[in-house]
């Protein structure tokens, strides 16, 4: 699964990062990114950060 970050719907509360730090950052301007190709190691933990924006920035793809 591969999780994806939509840059247009992205406000930069950034507690996605905060939950998932080795799958979203955050760039100078606070708005997220996943990191490298957005593989996802730990499911619960990249759900919960989807679940935690309030935008509905972040998707994903099996």
């Amino acid at each position: 699964m591969k999780a994806f970050v939509d840059a247009t719907k992205c406000n930069g509360y950034g507690t996605c990062a905060e939950l998932a730090p080795t799958l979203i950052q955050l760039d100078d301007w606070g708005y997220a990114s996943v990191i490298g190709d957005g593989t996802v190691t730990d499911e619960a933990t990249a759900r919960a950060a989807a679940a935690s924006c309030p935008e509905c920035a972040i998707t994903f793809q099996d």
